[in-house]
């Protein structure tokens, strides 16, 4: 091949990138590239291949393919594709390397479709997200794809009941450190949870990603891991029952570690308890009741470790409650399949006596049932507002109050 030195100018350079371009990308010595804005240099040259003038002011300049290649023929015996070769190594075969990718990806999400969650709606929309927004296709170009299928064994795993995050790591994958905080596998594994729990995307703060580890039996950190509690009723020996029941004495709040109930366990004594969501509530109770309080827990928000870890000792009934919203739908339901526990004030007609105030924050998020209430999601879909358990305080320090009349307010 004669010098290419001639080609290796600025004034061919755009010219030559841009076929390399389209030649990778469709294969065929068909059609015309273009530049924008060209240069002096550059606009003699392509007046030259084409013969053909374009004024000093011209914006953009197109070749046809077929035009380059002949040129190149006549001036060097060879044609574009193997200048292109010469200059700057083999063309690639775009179209095959999408085929490519698209065919193992295909394979890898097939793979984690057969795993224990397959049937799942969030399983499945959780698979879908990662093909549709290139997630595992960049894995795929990166060396990783097998973390797609890595992360399905993951949530094989799931849910578990108070397992170590280490040690979900060692069964998973064989290695403890596996799902460290950030990387690629735990974000992964991350962004399935929070469909699971009807989040629209992983949380970016460590306590919201703690939360949701926990929301799957996952234990992060069990000085973390905590549950607000007032006037509980608990036997057992140790300091965790001395200090619950001096704060009962007081009817001030306490806060659990997991890692407490852990080494000095307690259980929790026969009588109803009640749960609520929100702290507001715990606060209420504790400024207006005092030790006359019912005993009460906060879960704040998706109950954690440590919550479920008292709550499985309980021997009496469990008043529940939660927000009146998708989410809040949601820990009602899995509270009422795991601790058997019976609705606290969520009704249709508890939302709607909340609702009748003033119209609060839109409903976002997955809609989800209210199998206990049936009415009560359908409701809320027509309505389309939250209520929060702030507006129902009244009511529910009206339950908490041991010293009430027998007849509680709607």
């Amino acid at each position: 091949m004669n010098s290419l030195d001639e080609l290796r100018s600025e004034g061919w350079a755009r010219l030559l990138a841009a076929a390399r371009r389209k030649l990778e990308r469709d294969g065929a010595l068909s059609g015309s590239v273009s530049i924008g804005a060209p240069s002096e240099e550059e606009r003699r040259v392509i007046i030259g291949l084409t013969g053909r003038y374009r004024p000093e002011d011209v914006k953009r300049l197109t070749v046809p393919l077929t035009d380059l290649d002949l040129f190149l023929i006549n001036r060097y015996t060879h044609g574009l594709r193997d200048v292109l070769t010469e200059l700057g190594g083999p063309l690639r075969d775009r179209a095959g390397e999408r085929r490519a990718l698209d065919e193992e990806r295909d394979r890898l999400l097939a793979g984690a479709s057969r795993g224990r969650h397959s049937g799942d709606a969030w399983h499945a929309a959780w698979r879908e997200a990662i093909a549709v927004d290139g997630t595992a296709t960049r894995l795929i170009r990166r060396g990783e794809g097998r973390l797609v299928t890595t992360a399905a064994q993951v949530l094989d795993q799931l849910p578990a009941q108070a397992m170590p995050l280490p040690v979900l790591a060692e069964r998973a994958t064989g290695d403890t450190k596996a799902l460290s905080a950030g990387s690629p596998l735990t974000l992964l594994v991350l962004r399935a949870l929070a469909l699971r729990s009807g989040l629209p995307s992983v949380p970016g703060d460590r306590v919201g990603q703690r939360t949701l580890w926990e929301s799957a039996g996952v234990i992060v950190d069990d000085l973390a891991s905590q549950v607000l509690v007032l006037n509980l009723p608990v036997l057992g020996q140790g300091p965790v029952a001395g200090w619950l029941a001096e704060a009962a004495r007081y009817g001030v709040p306490y806060r659990l570690t997991l890692h407490q109930l852990t080494t000095f366990p307690v259980v929790l004594d026969d009588g109803p308890i009640f749960i609520c969501e929100n702290p507001a509530v715990l606060r209420a109770a504790a400024t207006e009741l005092g030790a006359r309080s019912a005993p009460l827990i906060c879960t704040e928000g998706i109950p954690s470790a440590a919550c479920h870890r008292l709550l499985e000792t309980a021997k009496g009934e469990l008043r529940w409650r939660a927000d009146f919203d998708w989410t809040g739908l949601r820990i009602m339901e899995r509270a009422i399949s795991r601790h058997r526990a019976t609705p606290w004030r969520m009704s249709a007609a508890d939302y709607a006596a909340g609702l009748a105030e003033s119209e609060s924050t839109p409903l976002s998020g997955t809609a989800t049932p209210s199998p206990w209430d049936v009415e009560l999601a359908q409701l809320m879909a027509s309505r389309g507002w939250t209520v929060m358990e702030e507006r129902l305080i009244p009511a529910l320090l009206y339950d908490l109050n041991g010293e009430h009349p027998s007849t509680a307010p709607s």
